[in-house]
Parts: C-alpha cells; structure tokens; sequence
C-alpha cells in the first residue's frame, strides 16, 4: 500500500474543517458482507433452498427472479431482515468510526443493511435507498414507514419450505394492500421521513460549502453513481476549498477537471482503514480487484 497516499488521506482527515462520507456496497462487502453479490455461506442460509430450485447464485438474483411465489419472496426478505438485525457489526465501520472520532462529520449511504446505525448517531446519517428494518405500504396509499423488527422475528419462525403463507403476507393497515420492504424500487416511498434526511443533509452541506470539506468516498461502485459519485466529484469542482478522496479496488476515479484536489485508493477498504490508523492487518485477506464482482456491469 502506498504510504504517501496513506499519510495524505491522514492529513486530508486531521486538518478538515467538515468531512461528508459516502458509503456504499463496497464498505460492507470490505467487512465480510458479500452475500448480495456472490454464492457464499451467507447467501445460502438467507437463500435456503430457493436457489437451488430457481438457479440462482446470489440474493440480488434472487430478488429479481420472476418465478419466485410471494411467499417464497417473503421469505427471502424475512430471512435477510433478521440477518441485518442479528449479525455482527462489520470491522470496516468500527475503524471508520474511530478514524473520525471526535471530527465534524456527516454520512450519506446507499446501503440498506443499518451498518452505520451500529457506531454513528442516526441524526448524522442520510439513507438515500431505505432501510430493510423497515416497511412501507407497496401501494404508498399512505406516508408513513414502519420498523419491523417484531414482526420480522416472528413471521421468520412461520415460514414453511421456504415460504411464508399467503395469508401470513403483511398487509397494510389503511389499505389492505401488500406492505413491502423501504428499500429503493419501483414503489418506493420518498416521503416526509426521506425528505426529512434528505434535508439535514442538505444542511449540513450548505452549513459548510466555504469551509475546507472533504468528501470521503468508500465502496462506491458504478451501479449508481448519481447518488453519491457525481454529486461528491461536482462539489469539489465548484468548492474552491473541497478535496475528494475515494477508496475503492476497482471504481477509484478521479475526473481530469479534479484530479489536482483529489486522491485515489485503488485498494482494499478494509486494509487502507486499518493502514490509516496503525492497525495489524494480519487478520485480513485482500480480495483480488480483477475478481470482485461488478453489480453495476450486469444490473
């Protein structure tokens, strides 16, 4: 790992008047988390035997998959729910959490896994996709979200051969409709709590568009650049005092019209953070970048 990258990233972080964080797929996936895109252990717990009765090797295909009934859809997300709810806090976020200890900070993230709920206040955090833990009405007759959490834990103890009856589908409240779950889709409900995040999100970008910014790009891929990429790389060409710093294995770009206020870490998340704050990395294996699966290339 190149050291003088390393310090610069340290220096970027210790003299910033605010830091903005853009966390995507790639800081889970650094921590372990991998099952979305790949045939793991994970996947095939979450999956059960839905993929071998379907074909498919991942639980994004598995989402996607027209010949999945409701129920065995719902269990699928029912499983995966209670995953998110019950595993382990990956080490990537802990390390982050410590490296911007005591900074000015906000964070802005396309998962739907809660991993930053685990170690940063939820008032400094903008979930720009939805949150699993929650649930909306499908047919958004309403604006309200739900937390899920009870009625995740039981309904996952009532799904039967890898489905959940029929009549057991939660149904919304107002309208009697199918609920589904609060994550970015067809259906999915921007509504006063997303615009709620959205704007003190926004505020806090306004609150420091003069000051010495930087924006911390990790684990952001080329699936949906318009949420976090572009608008990080637009600011800092319009900020005259904005620096951008992304970490990545594959998607590390950095535009010619900023490359002279930016800083690119081809390398894995998980080994630059340790790097950064003078941890062993002996524990860690480094993915090979020419083998990480790329979802924005087929999605």
């Amino acid at each position: 790992m190149d050291k003088n990258k390393i310090n610069l990233l340290k220096q970027k972080i210790d003299t910033a008047d605010a830091i903005v964080v853009g966390g995507a797929s790639g800081m889970s996936a650094a921590s372990g988390f991998k099952f979305y895109y790949q045939d793991d252990e994970i996947f095939r717990k979450l999956a059960g035997g839905l993929a071998d009765k379907y074909g498919f090797t991942n639980l994004f295909d598995g989402f996607y998959n027209p010949n999945l009934t409701k129920g065995e859809l719902w269990a699928i997300i029912l499983r995966l729910t209670k995953y998110v709810y019950e595993c382990e806090t990956g080490e990537t976020y802990k390390d982050l959490a410590e490296a911007l200890s005591g900074k000015n900070y906000y964070i802005v993230t396309t998962n739907q896994d809660a991993q930053f709920y685990r170690v940063f206040p939820a008032d400094r955090i903008t979930r720009l996709q939805g949150d699993w833990r929650y649930w909306q009405c499908k047919n958004r007759c309403h604006d309200a979200i739900y937390y899920n959490e009870k009625e995740v834990m039981a309904l996952s103890e009532k799904i039967v051969n890898d489905a959940l009856p029929d009549e057991l589908i939660p149904r919304c409240s107002k309208c009697g409709g199918y609920m589904e779950p609060w994550v970015r889709g067809r259906d999915f409900l921007q509504g006063k709590d997303y615009e709620k995040e959205l704007e003190r999100y926004m505020n806090f970008l306004r609150t420091n568009m003069n000051k010495k910014v930087l924006f911390l790009e990790l684990g952001v891929g080329m699936m949906t650049p318009m949420f976090i990429k572009e608008p990080f790389m637009n600011m800092v060409y319009q900020w005259p005092d904005a620096f951008y710093a992304t970490i990545n294995p594959r998607h590390a770009i950095i535009p010619k019209e900023i490359a002279s206020k930016s800083l690119a870490i081809n390398d894995d998340i998980a080994f630059t953070l340790k790097e950064l704050l003078g941890k062993s990395t002996e524990h860690l294996t480094r993915d090979d970048k020419d083998n990480i699966f790329d979802p924005g290339r087929i999605y």
